[in-house]
């Protein structure tokens, strides 16, 4: 398949663009992790920035949510902001020594988000009201979490080597995969209904179905170190290569090919399908990347 991978410099390239999404409004949505600031960016490259209010706030996943707005984590304040298309931020502070990191939009219409440092899932309403869930597994480091096409939540558990699933009521499964210290981090629904995650350190990318029946496929790069994943407009998935500095795509019969990113050393991390089917990523050099088919 031949592509085209355009790169856009964010203003201030130290600011470590992290996590990334599309939202109804057209534009693409990121963190900047070290700049402490929500950037969007439209399909032209024009890029509008925001400061979060708190200072050293360790922004990471944001997400399309309830009341039309942005969500998204802060892992060292220990909060839960949201943003609205004009730029109005709110946040919404956890238990002390919460460290927030993925969110996503439930079927129940509240936002669930994972809590590394409390090893829990967390579940936020509309007007802040939260419930928390313990995990099973002590020290299991939930990290990334999106909705199943069963209407459960579910989530990598990068330290305890598991895919975990938990759902709307609070029940929660956990599930082994076959990789030792596989280390899997990102997660996402696929086209075929199942659920697809990386492994940074197997190597592989992994799929789950909602029955819990797990497979793997090697990535062709060693060291690839896959990060995030998301669905393409395309029937594939699209995941980003920390350690290579490539992003790559997979078929629903687990069929990857990888594409090299023009800027060395652009350790990509968030990844993200726009509106008109091309695909977004968060560059650590302080690049917004765009793959148009």
């Amino acid at each position: 398949m031949k592509i085209n991978i355009n790169e856009y410099p964010v203003p201030d390239l130290s600011s470590g663009p992290y996590g990334i999404t599309s939202c109804a409004d057209g534009h693409i949505w990121f963190t900047e992790q070290k700049g402490n600031r929500i950037g969007r960016i439209t399909a032209s490259g024009d890029i509008t920035e925001y400061n979060v209010p708190t200072a050293n706030a360790g922004v990471s996943i944001i997400t399309p949510g309830i009341n039309g707005n942005l969500w998204f984590t802060e892992y060292k304040a220990g909060k839960i902001g949201a943003i609205t298309a004009e730029g109005a931020i709110t946040e919404y502070p956890l238990p002390s020594g919460a460290a927030p990191f993925g969110i996503t939009k439930g079927s129940d219409g509240a936002m669930w988000y994972t809590d590394m440092a409390g090893h829990s899932i967390g579940r936020m309403t509309s007007s802040g009201k939260l419930t928390e869930y313990e995990l099973p597994s002590p020290g299991s480091f939930p990290s990334f979490i999106a909705e199943g096409s069963d209407g459960a939540l579910w989530f990598t558990q990068n330290q305890s080597n598991s895919i975990g699933r938990i759902t709307v009521n609070g029940e929660i499964s956990e599930y082994p995969i076959p990789t030792p210290q596989s280390g899997p981090v990102g997660i996402a629904s696929g086209p075929d209904g199942a659920l697809w995650f990386t492994e940074i350190n197997g190597n592989q990318i992994g799929r789950i179905t909602v029955s819990g029946t797990i497979s793997q496929f090697q990535i062709p790069s060693e060291h690839a170190r896959p990060h995030a994943i998301a669905a393409g407009g395309d029937g594939a998935l699209w995941f980003t290569e920390w350690g290579t500095g490539q992003i790559g795509r997979i078929t629903i019969d687990g069929k990857i090919t990888e594409y090299p990113i023009p800027t060395k050393q652009s350790e990509p991390h968030g990844i993200a399908a726009g509106p008109d089917k091309s695909i977004w990523f968060a560059e650590e050099c302080g690049k917004i990347g765009r793959i148009t088919i």
